[in-house]
């Protein structure tokens, strides 16, 4: 006779230990202790006799049950062995376990962590963290595109058009990671730019008309703010390299008697292998500069950094801190930024003073490279490069000095 939930309910609480069929070869076993396991016993393809577990009662239900034991009676029919499939089963379901987007993540990380500088490893992370947290646990080869998307769906709600492509970068770069080591065979995050909305091309604001720039300069020189922040503007706009190498100057890094400004290869934007081993970057100091850095030397000196923020010790002052100083003075971030100044002397060095554009590129820290494609070295140009920056500085005070259209003439032979 077939069970039924009744007596299946009936059987378990008597707990009398036995063997109940409910025909076709389903069989209910109740052991001594009460548990109660839904089996089959068959024979292999080799004769030999075999018992294949359908789960426990009442994690798996007498429909359930049923179900399991017509699913592998069906596939005994067509010369499948249903033990054998259900390890299958098993081993796949581990290794999806095992074979998520995070750890995939993690994979990929620490491969990254031998080419990214810190400071980026710890963005990228914390990019994954926030944005992308639900992926984790997620096998691979489940993740769908409208998944992913959903995700970043929500970036793009804030506006963060930016941020949105940052993240879909990242996730892509994951699959793409899994996809080499063969762990997944799609990518689905390559047709969601589609589907994304393109963030605008942006540039770092920056005055380019000398008047503009006069006001500029005379403003920051009448800044009541913090010292420190004023004078960091002032080197910015002197040395024109790029916020946080300025930001984070230190003292031993300046040789006020030459004149001359030292950058680690550590400091520079540039690869982790080059930051290891790359050669520094020279900033010759006008006479401007020298006087600045000395006088901020009687505030700072005693501390490692030249612009020490009020933090803590080891901390230069933020990129906000200046922003915030740009816009009191009245220039907000669509008219300058810190980052700005670069391409003001980029452009007024060559389009004004007459500077040849292999030197400017140089001194701003570009990749520069001879006829034949060979890089120049760091004192390529030093000379050259010392007058320019003395002759930049000159510039910015006739700037400054100018009153009512009073011209200068401000071209230098380069």
């Amino acid at each position: 006779m077939k069970l039924n939930d009744k007596k299946v309910q009936s059987l378990i609480k008597a707990g009398q230990p036995g063997r109940y069929t409910d025909g076709e070869g389903l069989v209910l076993t109740i052991n001594k202790a009460g548990g109660a396991y839904w089996q089959w016993r068959t024979t292999g393809p080799t004769g030999k006799e075999t018992t294949v577990s359908y789960g426990t009662y009442p994690l798996v239900g007498l429909a359930e049950a049923r179900n399991k034991h017509r699913d592998a009676k069906r596939m005994k029919l067509n010369g499948e062995n249903p033990v054998v499939a259900r390890q299958q089963a098993k081993a796949l379901a581990l290794v999806k376990a095992n074979n998520t987007w995070g750890e995939a993540a993690n994979e990929w990380l620490e491969v990254m962590a031998s080419k990214w500088s810190a400071s980026h490893l710890k963005t990228v992370m914390t990019r994954i963290d926030h944005y992308l947290g639900p992926l984790k646990a997620r096998p691979l080869t489940e993740i769908t595109s409208p998944e992913v998307l959903g995700l970043l769906r929500k970036i793009e709600a804030r506006g963060a058009i930016e941020t949105t492509k940052r993240v879909r970068i990242i996730a892509g770069q994951v699959f793409q990671f899994a996809e080499a080591l063969g762990k997944v065979d799609r990518n689905p995050t390559a047709t969601l730019t589609k589907v994304l909305k393109t963030p605008q091309e942006s540039h770092h604001s920056a005055i380019t008309d000398p008047e503009r720039l006069g006001h500029l300069i005379r403003a920051i020189r009448s800044y009541t703010g913090s010292e420190v922040v004023r004078k960091a503007l002032q080197i910015q706009a002197l040395t024109f390299q790029r916020p946080g190498e300025v930001r984070g100057m230190k003292w031993d890094e300046l040789d006020l008697k030459t004149g001359m400004w030292t950058i680690p290869a550590a400091r520079m934007k540039s690869t982790l292998a080059k930051k290891a081993s790359g050669e520094p970057h020279l900033v010759p100091l006008s006479t401007q500069a020298v006087a600045i850095l000395r006088d901020l030397h009687h505030v700072t000196g005693h501390r490692e950094l030249v612009f020490p923020g009020q933090r803590g010790e080891g901390r230069c002052i933020s990129e906000n801190a200046v922003r915030v100083a740009l816009r009191t003075l009245g220039f907000s971030n669509d008219d300058h930024t810190p980052h700005g100044f670069r391409a003001t002397a980029r452009t007024l060095l060559a389009e004004v003073m007459d500077w040849r554009a292999e030197i400017i590129e140089a001194q701003l820290a570009h990749s520069v490279r001879d006829a034949n494609g060979r890089a120049y070295n760091r004192t390529t140009w030093i000379e050259k490069r010392t007058k320019m920056m003395q002759d930049w500085a000159d510039y910015l005070d006739t700037l400054v000095a100018v009153q009512n259209g009073v011209q200068f003439d401000t071209r230098k032979a380069a």
